[in-house]
């Protein structure tokens, strides 16, 4: 059993999916009613696509064909089934009209070409699809007309793994890759993909195209809309924005040709060729010895400026100039690289506190402080600030 597989409880009917492997003999399943419980795999038995198919779908009407017998005779005068394949009975022609003849009188008219469409340039995405409330499959999508060739890894703390390769058909998805869990968003791994487009009897080749693709609150619950290909409701993340260049042959030997020179050793010069080749370069004057420069020192490092004891997160004290280029996405993340600057250099700084003032507002901001201020061990403790003199629109944070 992998991740992803359905399981059933031996000692009971609860059905779940294997979202992670603890150890060699435990796993980790989400029940259906969103709670995960770790389970030993003894106690577990997979539960086939097939058995779903047959207890929980109506089986598909299935039309009986027509025989000879007399049950299956037309009644009532009815005319018979026509078989597949056969033409249609002629209109009559109505009294008067001029009668067709020769050839093309026997021969329908021919339906008009549909023109193809034209195949899409790009189109490969990373969706993730809800299996339970709080629980999601992290699938590749390939809504593109060539196959795709794809490897799939998450980084943690700067450090990468690999954890899958694949190929994909042309409109096609893969496979579940992973499973996440809402809780646990903020520790949510980067994924990493790599993507190679490959198409038969195609006349150039595609480079190697690789994604890395992070998340953030503010652009992941505003990305779910209607997923090509599976057609469900998905977060939605498109990973060629760009597509792969395409490499002509004249790339790709230029290519190989530079990696034939970088490989060939430079000749190797006897004493006589050496001495020869002296002599056309510089005369019989011995070779000048070659200056050696003094290492150049390292560019001090920028002093660290302590912020100020009331640090002002309003958007017209941090950029005076105007914010009519910027939505109150853009707006908000501002403020909050502004908040996280200025706390890392009080920190540094070995400051005792630090008020922000960031305004009443709709409170956004503030809860978005308060949150990175609970989870910050450096942080002493914090509070409201002044009401007197703040009013609710500032927070004093004491640090350690």
């Amino acid at each position: 059993m992998n991740v992803g597989d359905r399981v059933r409880l031996l000692t009971g009917t609860e059905e779940g999916i294997i979202t992670r492997v603890l150890d060699s003999e435990l796993v980790e399943v989400a029940i259906d009613n969103d709670f995960t419980i770790p389970v030993l795999l003894r106690e577990l038995v997979p539960v086939a696509a097939e058995e779903g198919q047959a207890f929980r779908r109506a089986a598909p009407e299935i039309a009986r064909p027509t025989t000879g017998s007399k049950k299956n005779k037309p009644q009532g005068g009815q005319p018979k089934a026509q078989r597949p394949g056969a033409p249609a009975p002629a209109a009559p022609t109505p009294p008067g009209a001029p009668q067709a003849s020769g050839p093309s009188a026997a021969m329908p008219p021919r339906p008009a070409a549909a023109t193809p469409p034209p195949p899409a340039a790009k189109g490969l995405y990373l969706a993730l699809v809800h299996q339970a409330p709080e629980l999601l499959a992290l699938h590749l999508l390939n809504n593109t007309e060539a196959e795709v060739v794809f490897t799939y890894g998450e980084e943690r703390a700067g450090k990468y793994r690999a954890l899958a390769t694949g190929q994909l058909k042309a409109k096609a998805a893969s496979a579940p890759l992973a499973h996440l869990h809402l809780k646990d968003f903020e520790q949510w791994p980067a994924v990493v993909f790599q993507l190679l487009n490959f198409k038969l009897n195609s006349d150039s080749a595609y480079d190697l195209l690789t994604k890395r693709q992070s998340f953030k609150a503010t652009t992941f619950y505003t990305s779910r809309r209607p997923a090509p290909v599976i057609g469900k409701e998905a977060y939605l993340f498109q990973l060629d924005e760009r597509p792969a260049p395409a490499l002509n042959p004249e790339k790709l030997a230029q290519a190989e040709a530079a990696l034939e020179a970088a490989a060939t050793p430079p000749p190797v010069l006897n004493s006589q060729q050496a001495t020869k080749l002296q002599q056309a370069l510089g005369g019989d004057k011995p070779a000048p010895t070659p200056a050696v420069l003094a290492p150049t020192p390292p560019k001090p490092a920028a002093a660290l400026v302590a912020p100020p004891h009331e640090f002002d997160l309003h958007i017209e004290a941090l950029r005076p100039e105007g914010t009519a280029d910027l939505s109150n996405t853009a707006l908000l993340r501002l403020q909050l690289d502004a908040f996280e600057d200025a706390l890392s250099r009080a920190l540094a700084t070995n400051m005792h506190e630090i008020i922000f003032i960031h305004g009443a507002g709709n409170g956004v901001l503030r809860k978005e402080i308060h949150r990175q201020l609970s989870r910050n061990k450096d942080i002493k403790f914090f509070e409201e600030a002044q009401k007197e003199k703040f009013g609710y629109g500032a927070t004093l944070v004491r640090l350690k």
